[in-house]
């Protein structure tokens, strides 16, 4: 099949997944497992579903080495319920350190101010979000309960390549847009949370890794479905949690693992955010104003010298078969999302595709 004629899924999320995922769950969705039910209408507490949710944590902990000390919680409500279920769960009369490295961090910071405490360490916005603020320039206070930063800002395509070396503050991540992508050091992270609608599976599933020492600080108010070490004592299920999330969740850790694992995942991905970074800055029509340090691998941000022409670029692009290319709505420009399961192939299509829009343009 002709590649120009072949679909293409960039959106920033929901995202694409997996088709080998996509047709077993199809395959499946009538009957699992030949019990004469489906994964969506099965109870959260009977015996067949039971190794669906056991199988998704034992993978997810071997996918990312999850150290024994960690909890691996399947919660709900996306990545920005954790805005306020972390201080709710850490801040414990203290004080926290927020780094605004784009605009996912900043509402991250804005949705905790409702909490006493809460300070900015790092900030990037008087930058316009082109750079992320180096590890050392964090301004952590020895008596912070917390340090939280966004590994990968979706919206700006600014993403940090190393974990953080902070000793003594336990340090929040929201990864929800590059967990699963490349490996991390879990042990340098007090706290990892991501959602799942970009490289795990459906929105409404919440990802949460938490160490041990962390479950024991959660203010009194705490509702029961929003406290960690509730929740953990009850292997994620104080109320119905998202059991097809769940199931989709634990097909496509499957995949990562027939993959290879999480470094083969991370080598496809550097080749894909490198060919499609190379073409834009070879070009004179596409600009990216990323530091080169920081260029997510996840979400290509760029623009056209001539802006007018973005909606032009959108549209043709759809009717090429490349869809989700529209930048946020809050910074506008246009945006290619780039998670596991996009081929190298999409980004062949794409790259060609903005050849021919340049040259005709």
């Amino acid at each position: 099949m002709d590649k120009m004629s072949c679909k293409f899924n960039f959106s920033a999320g929901p995202a694409n997944l997996p088709k080998e995922v996509m047709v077993k769950a199809q395959s499946e969705f009538l009957d699992w497992n030949g019990t004469g039910m489906s994964v969506m209408e099965m109870s959260h507490r009977g015996k067949e579903y039971a190794p669906i949710l056991e199988n998704a944590k034992v993978n997810l902990r071997k996918l990312l080495n999850i150290p024994n000390n960690y909890k691996a919680l399947f919660l709900q409500g996306g990545a920005v319920t954790q805005n306020f279920m972390v201080p709710m769960n850490l801040l414990n009369n203290q004080t926290a350190s927020y780094v605004i490295s784009g605009y996912w961090s900043k509402r991250t910071f804005n949705d905790a101010q409702p909490f006493s405490g809460i300070n900015i360490a790092a900030s990037s916005e008087d930058i316009n979000y082109t750079k992320a603020p180096d590890f050392n320039s964090w301004d952590i206070k020895a008596s912070d309960a917390y340090v939280h930063f966004c590994l990968n800002e979706t919206v700006n395509g600014v993403e940090y390549f190393e974990d953080p070396k902070v000793n003594n503050v336990p340090v929040v991540c929201d990864m929800s847009s590059t967990i699963l992508s490349r490996p991390i050091d879990i042990s340098r992270y007090g706290v990892i949370y991501a959602g799942a609608q970009k490289n795990i599976g459906p929105a409404g599933l919440t990802i949460l890794i938490v160490r041990d020492d962390l479950l024991d600080f959660s203010d009194k108010k705490t509702p029961s479905t929003f406290n960690w070490k509730t929740q953990s004592e009850n292997n994620s299920m104080i109320n119905t949690p998202s059991s097809y999330g769940i199931y989709i969740a634990g097909l496509v850790f499957d995949w990562l693992l027939r993959q290879g694992g999480i470094k083969v995942l991370e080598d496809i991905n550097i080749k894909k955010s490198n060919y499609l970074y190379n073409f834009i800055d070879s070009s004179d029509f596409y600009i990216n104003n990323i530091d080169k340090q920081n260029r997510s691998r996840m979400n290509v941000t760029f623009d056209i010298q001539n802006d007018e022409l973005n909606s032009n670029f959108v549209i043709e692009a759809e009717k090429a078969g490349l869809f989700g290319l529209k930048g946020h709505r809050m910074v506008g420009g246009l945006r290619a999302s780039i998670y596991n399961a996009m081929p190298y192939e999409g980004i062949l299509a794409l790259v060609e595709y903005m050849k021919e829009f340049e040259k005709k343009y």
